[in-house]
């Protein structure tokens, strides 16, 4: 319906001149808001024409309304009146004292409220109005600062955020009068408040006030007031940093920063002023933790620099005090105080961040400190990971400091090492080379320096073998860890990610395949390189080295790496005169056999759009030593890659022929004889390829694995074999590595084969059920909780049975299950407490330590449910968690008073 022009007005001035409104019920005066809201929408232009009048005319309208659902209402047409420019006429002080009467909010709204109107939806309206519009400054400052000084902490509140959200509009005419008071206020709170909120929204009205003054444009004539009002600020502060005592140090620090945060301009009138006086103070104070508090605080002003950038370096206020800073800083770093280092590596790192501020012989002292510090002792492992986390970072921006002064003491250490270590205590030998280590890939930050760290690392490797130097294990694993912290720095630049790719990954390969060769005597290097948890630590190198690579580029390296274990094509290998040919998959020497790992690493990493040469055979090779009996990891190893091609594999006949050849291989051997186990465990891989990627074979190969779980051979591992299909890997089917992972796999995977599992379940015998138990148990427990909770009724019968395994992984699983359920579904876990309270104090016994530590968190949690359910059983539960108390494992005990205190608690006031 469209109205006639002028109706609008007609019906507005008649509902104020005619209407007492505020007479009227609420429903009523909520319908004259709405009607004005409607006008002020449509008729916009005609009611501006009525001037201030229409201005007036609603201030009478709403004078007195008390009710919240108007009053949202009644706030949002004041502050349209503001916002669209409605005339305000001579009623600017009248609209005011309107709307102010109602602050600071004082609503608290009634239990179970249907309007759902909040005291915080009725403090951010009325907040919205007040600082809509500079005309209400000079009645809302007094206001502002007088409930700032009361005594109501709520008030305290709301005026200090009302002042931050005033800053925005305000400019310096309408603070000046009240910038002494607003100051006295706010630094009152700040030093004296006992609320930390309200020390924090006093800081934040401090940076605001301060923003504000900072972008006010002055006349040529007119007086500064932000710098007359951080003389202010700095005259009632500085004293304080002076303090012996030191009682109001940070109190002052923090009002100084929160100003000098809020411009370039602030930042520098009190940094000038105020870092000279706490390099003083820093050598005045002798004793470590004041020298760390005053630090402490000039990295706080240090860091408010950074925010600022200056076109002439010259301008720079740290310029003039650079040689102090460092000199303190140095002093910091050589302090025997951890807690004085760990300040002096941040501040050190905040200092090399600011461009020019460190010399040459600054930054020569610097990665002399942190070289030292690199390599201090268990003791000081904080102080240790501060200083490699710093060298990181600053040899981002310094790399040539760090080759120049850093690498060479590392290489120099490495060599000693390799060398001469019949004078050195082994322990200390190990520990100095993994310092060197984690020193080198700490640094590896910046491409040049990579291209020095890697071949040290790789050099170092190679050297395990000669000279006195005996490897273990743990030392190879500790260098391939370095190895792969230096790959994901360079994943981020291509460049860096194809060096280190076709450095790195020739050169392990080529130590992997020395390994495997047959000698008359191995040396001690060859035996450890073969090692399961070696060649996994290779795996992790391998491929995060191959998960970033261009495509092009990973294209050069498939053609190299596939040939290498297909054909035994060593020719791009350094140092590649083996002694004889290397086939891990035609002459079955289990050595070599064993390296399909560092293949699967790599062919399992690569992007989808690679094409894979010889494919065919490649996975008839796999699939043949997948079923291979003898060596468990080897077979792992060939079923883990053919699965991982599988689900990169696109669509089509080529997939179809794989899949058809995979399934044959598994029911050939799955029947009987003495592949069983690796025809298993290729069933269980090629299940997870396809149930991550939606394919439709899952569904059989999935039905197939459930009734393994008859098997008097492979029903327990049928059982584990949930847990694999439903857990993230970490090496193959990963998203990082590219493989085709659907985002909910795991709700499919429940909706389609729970059921089966349970009605497997019922028609089982009792010897099978723990199995389809455990099998259910590693579903649940690794679904998401949403999914899980409308179906719980009908599952938790099930699981509480499970409860009653014997098996420690069913049981563990179970509770693991079951403990965010009692927080998110107590309505539902409450028709069942007898029996979970019974059995998990049964499981606080339990002979696994994990098993007693997970059924006290579940009691833990059990006092999450009603508390009118539980208080029957609270006598009960704490003279039964008494026993747990004295358990000679620390973490059951620590779990058993946590509990035992919950259950003490429960029923009285205020828990």
């Amino acid at each position: 319906m469209t109205l006639p022009s002028g109706l609008a007005v007609s019906v507005l001035k008649a509902i104020f001149q005619e209407v007492h409104v505020q007479s009227l019920p609420q429903v009523d005066r909520h319908t004259v808001y709405t009607i004005i809201t409607n006008f002020m929408q449509i008729r916009e232009e005609e009611l501006k024409g009525l001037g201030a009048d229409f201005t007036f005319g609603f201030i009478q309208v709403m004078d007195g309304e008390k009710d919240p659902r108007n009053l949202l209402v009644a706030f949002r047409i004041v502050h349209d009146l503001i916002s669209r420019d409605y005339s305000l006429g001579p009623f600017v002080e009248e609209l005011f004292e309107v709307t102010s009467c109602y602050f600071p909010v004082d609503f608290t709204p009634p239990p179970n409220d249907p309007h759902g109107i909040q005291r915080e939806d009725l403090i951010l309206s009325l907040r919205a109005v007040l600082a809509s519009t500079s005309r209400f400054a000079e009645f809302l400052l007094p206001l502002l600062i007088e409930k700032v000084d009361s005594e109501i902490l709520s008030a305290k509140l709301d005026s200090l955020q009302t002042l931050n959200a005033c800053c925005a509009v305000y400019g310096q005419k309408e603070l000046k009068d009240f910038l002494p008071s607003l100051w006295a206020s706010i630094r009152r709170e700040v030093f004296q408040t006992a609320s930390e909120r309200v020390e924090a929204e006093g800081l934040a009205a401090l940076h605001s006030l301060t923003a504000c003054l900072s972008r006010s444009v002055l006349r040529a004539d007119a007086e500064d007031l932000l710098d007359s009002f951080l003389s202010n600020v700095l005259q009632d502060c500085r004293h304080h940093l002076c303090e012996p005592d030191m009682k109001l140090v940070w109190p002052s620090a923090k009002l100084l920063q929160a100003a000098a945060g809020a411009s370039a301009r602030a930042c520098d009138h009190i940094t000038s002023n105020t870092l000279p006086l706490l390099l003083e103070q820093f050598h005045k104070h002798s004793q470590s933790n004041q020298r760390r508090t005053i630090l402490e605080m000039i990295l706080g002003f240090l860091k408010l620099q950074q925010k600022w950038s200056y076109e002439d370096k010259d301008e720079r206020p740290l310029n003039a005090l650079k040689d102090q800073l460092c000199s303190l800083v140095f002093l910091a770093l050589s302090d025997p105080s951890t807690q004085l280092q760990l300040v002096g590596i941040r501040t050190l790192m905040v200092l090399g961040a600011q461009p020019g501020l460190l010399s040459s012989e600054d930054l020569e002292l610097a990665v002399g400190h942190l070289y030292r510090l690199s390599f201090l002792e268990e003791d000081f492992q904080s102080c240790r990971a501060a200083a490699l986390e710093a060298s990181g970072t600053l040899a981002t921006l310094y790399p040539v400091a760090f080759s120049s002064h850093l690498l060479p003491k590392i290489a120099e250490e490495l060599c000693t090492g390799e060398s001469d270590v019949a004078q050195q205590d082994g322990p200390t030998k190990c520990c100095r080379h993994l310092h060197c280590l984690q020193a080198l890939s700490a640094v590896s930050t910046h491409p040049s320096l990579v291209r020095e760290t890697l071949p040290l690392l790789l050099r170092h490797l190679g050297q395990m073998n000669k000279g006195n130097m005996v490897a273990g294990s743990n030392e190879v694993i500790a260098v391939c860890q370095s190895l792969q912290q230096v790959a994901e720095k360079c994943q981020q630049d291509p460049e860096s990610c194809w060096y280190f790719h076709q450095t790195a990954i020739p050169c392990l390969l080529a130590l992997a395949v020395q390994a495997s060769m047959p000698e008359n005597e191995p040396s001690v290097l060859s035996k450890v390189l073969l090692e399961d948890e070696v060649l996994v630590a290779m795996v992790s190198v391998i491929s995060t080295a191959t998960t970033h690579l261009n495509p092009e580029l990973a294209a050069q390296s498939v053609s190299c790496i596939v040939p290498l274990f297909l054909d035994g094509n060593t020719s791009f290998l350094p140092e590649n005169s083996f002694p004889s040919k290397f086939q891990p998959f035609q002459d079955g020497r289990p050595e070599q056999r064993r390296l399909v790992a560092l293949l699967m690493a790599f062919v399992c990493s690569l992007p989808r759009e690679v094409e894979i040469p010889q494919l065919n055979q490649l996975m008839r090779e796999l699939l043949e030593l997948s079923c291979c009996p003898g060596c468990p990891f080897s077979s792992t190893a060939a079923a883990k890659c053919f699965a991982g091609l599988l689900n990169k594999h696109p669509a089509g006949q080529q997939l179809d022929e794989f899949l058809q050849l995979a399934v044959d291989t598994v029911e050939a051997s799955l029947g009987s004889g003495p592949s069983r186990k690796e025809a298993f465990t290729l069933l269980l891989w090629v299940t997870k390829a396809l149930v991550l990627r939606y394919h439709p074979l899952s569904s059989c190969l999935t039905t197939r694995l459930m009734g393994l779980l008859s098997d008097p051979e492979l029903g327990p591992a049928a059982a584990d074999g949930f847990s694999l299909l439903m857990s993230d890997c970490t090496d193959v089917l990963t998203r990082a590595g590219h493989a085709e992972v659907r985002i909910m796999f795991r709700q499919r995977f429940f909706t389609d084969n729970v059921p089966a599992l349970v009605q497997g379940f019922h028609a089982a015998t009792q010897d099978v059920k723990p199995n389809y138990l455990k099998g259910l148990s590693h579903v649940l427990n690794r679904l998401p909780k949403p999914v899980l909770l409308p179906e719980l009724p009908t599952l938790l019968s099930l699981l509480l049975e499970a409860l009653s395994c014997s098996d420690c992984v069913v049981q563990l699983s179970t509770l693991s299950c079951l403990q965010p359920l009692l927080l998110e579904a107590p309505q539902v876990m409450s028709l069942h407490v007898d029996t979970l309270v019974t059995k998990f104090l049964d499981l606080s016994s339990s002979p696994s330590m994990a098993v007693r530590i997970a059924a006290l968190q579940c009691m833990h949690a059990l006092t999450r449910l009603p508390t009118s359910v539980l208080l029957p059983y609270k006598p009960q539960v704490i003279r039964a968690l008494a026993k747990p108390l004295d358990d000679k494992k620390r973490l059951v005990r620590k779990e058993a008073v946590a509990a035992r205190g919950e259950w003490f608690l429960l029923g009285s006031p205020g828990s």
